[in-house]
């Protein structure tokens, strides 16, 4: 099996050392390189073209949300997982709708990154408690936004059945077996679903189908 590169973007050394060494022991990880700033990144990507990247939201010269916005311009199959000491949950919002694959909190453990890493090179999106929760309070309340996605937006029953699989976090595999489809099949869908919603990812996928209340 081949490993999951990834590439680290903060510009504390001490941080981008722990972090290699932390994510060091396991097997289907592979460091492909680490940068600074977000113009040094665009360079390393350019040049290693990593799978997944942990990238801090504040840099010199370039930071985390313009890193983030010319990544999805340039390369937009990338995974993002943003990594901070920031837990304000506008900048968790603001940086989903830019198309960030999950958010994670520098303290967090070195189980879950890692978890993380798999999980949005595999599924394409990591939710967990933080994100989940913001999204829960800032959004899922809010009635009036939901009746202008519903107007505007006109799923067909299967593109609902797979947006509800997509957001128990099952893979296009697993989605295709479990209602007898193709894989291609599945994949067209998820691709028709984010032409419709807008949605930059599968991420954002599943922050549609919060705000629309196609799930809970």
């Amino acid at each position: 099996m081949a490993k999951i590169k990834y590439a680290v973007a903060d510009d504390h050394k001490i941080f981008r050392q722990g972090l290699r060494f932390a994510l060091a022991d396991d097997q289907k990880l592979a460091l492909v390189g680490e940068a600074e700033n977000g113009i040094l990144l665009l360079e390393l990507i350019e040049k290693h073209l990593p799978d997944v990247i942990l990238l801090d939201l504040k840099m010199p010269e370039m930071d985390g949300i313009e890193a983030t916005k010319k990544i999805r311009e340039q390369y937009p199959g990338i995974k993002i997982l943003m990594l901070t000491t920031y837990d304000d949950e506008q900048f968790i919002l603001h940086l989903l709708e830019l198309g960030i694959n999950g958010y994670l909190l520098k303290n967090a453990d070195p189980t879950e990154i890692k978890k993380a890493i798999c999980t949005v090179y595999e599924n394409d999106y990591y939710f967990n408690d933080l994100m989940s929760n913001t999204m829960l309070k800032n959004i899922i309340y809010k009635s009036n936004s939901k009746n202008k996605y519903r107007v505007q937006i006109k799923l067909n029953n299967r593109e609902i059945e797979v947006l509800r699989l997509i957001c128990q976090e099952l893979t296009t595999t697993e989605i295709a077996e479990k209602i007898y489809l193709s894989s291609r099949t599945i994949e067209g869908i998820r691709t028709n679903l984010i032409e419709k919603t807008g949605a930059k990812n599968v991420a954002g996928l599943v922050l549609f189908a919060i705000k629309t209340g196609i799930v809970s």
